[in-house]
């Protein structure tokens, strides 16, 4: 299973790189890319809202999430409600943010961007302030956020904006939309169903391994990669942005 896999992301990285040396000119060097990078599952290990819901939040939460599951209610009418039914002191919300960790390789790359000119944007359909005391926490402070507003009501109850939400769109943070603002070559990094639609406007995905944008890429046709973690991120980024053979998989490139 293992040689499977590895051969499977051989495969995938050398469709993927054809496909976006063909696109690109070859006088582009990592300046020239924005990148998007999701949060929730991306750059933590699993979803931070989630997870703040089924420790802090009245057990009608989950009962919302079936809604929206079913497709009763929107992905943005979904986390308005369940945030609305979080019940926690400010002091206990960032002792457990205290303690949530980041995926390995990702401080490493985000110190790499900023000291190479390269756009980094966290572009998440999650909570800001999480994020923000997250990243913060882990060193990372200075890059764009762009998330779904947290505002504290009152001591332990909180209410969400949409500062970044249009008309028509389900989500909170429409991320096809600021993928086309951001206009230029759009990496795009993540994992989830709010990921699927800016895949569409980027020049390359770099999906997480078994999660649903992977599918969604591979039923669609989009170019695309495969990852574990942060150092194959940073492996596939520099072999894309130098034009360099796709002989190996990221994994692999580590460890010659």
């Amino acid at each position: 299973m293992a040689h499977a896999l590895l051969y499977s992301r051989q495969i995938v990285y050398q469709q993927a790189h054809h496909m976006i040396t063909q696109k690109t000119a070859s006088d582009q060097g990592p300046e020239d890319w924005r990148i998007i990078c999701d949060f929730d599952g991306t750059i933590t290990p699993f979803d931070v809202t989630d997870a703040l819901l089924q420790r802090f939040a009245h057990p009608s939460w989950e009962d919302v999430e079936e809604q929206w599951l079913g497709g009763k209610i929107t992905a943005r009418e979904c986390m308005d409600r369940q945030v609305r039914l979080l019940n926690v002191p400010r002091h206990v919300l960032d002792g457990f943010l205290d303690t949530v960790p980041v995926v390995d390789g990702f401080v490493d790359f985000a110190h790499n961007c900023a000291s190479q000119g390269i756009s980094l944007t966290v572009v998440s359909d999650g909570l800001d302030y999480a994020i923000r005391r997250i990243l913060s926490r882990h060193g990372v402070s200075a890059m764009p956020i762009i998330a779904n507003r947290l505002r504290c009501l009152d001591e332990s109850t909180y209410r969400l904006e949409f500062p970044y939400g249009i008309a028509g769109c389900a989500s909170g943070v429409c991320k096809c939309a600021v993928g086309k603002a951001m206009g230029g070559k759009i990496l795009l990094i993540g994992d989830g169903h709010s990921d699927c639609c800016v895949a569409g406007v980027s020049a390359l995905v770099l999906a997480r391994q078994g999660k649903k944008l992977q599918q969604h890429c591979e039923t669609d046709g989009y170019p695309h990669l495969i990852f574990a973690d942060f150092h194959d991120v940073a492996t596939c980024l520099e072999k894309i942005t130098r034009h360099a053979p796709a002989a190996t998989t990221p994994a692999e490139a580590r460890a010659a």
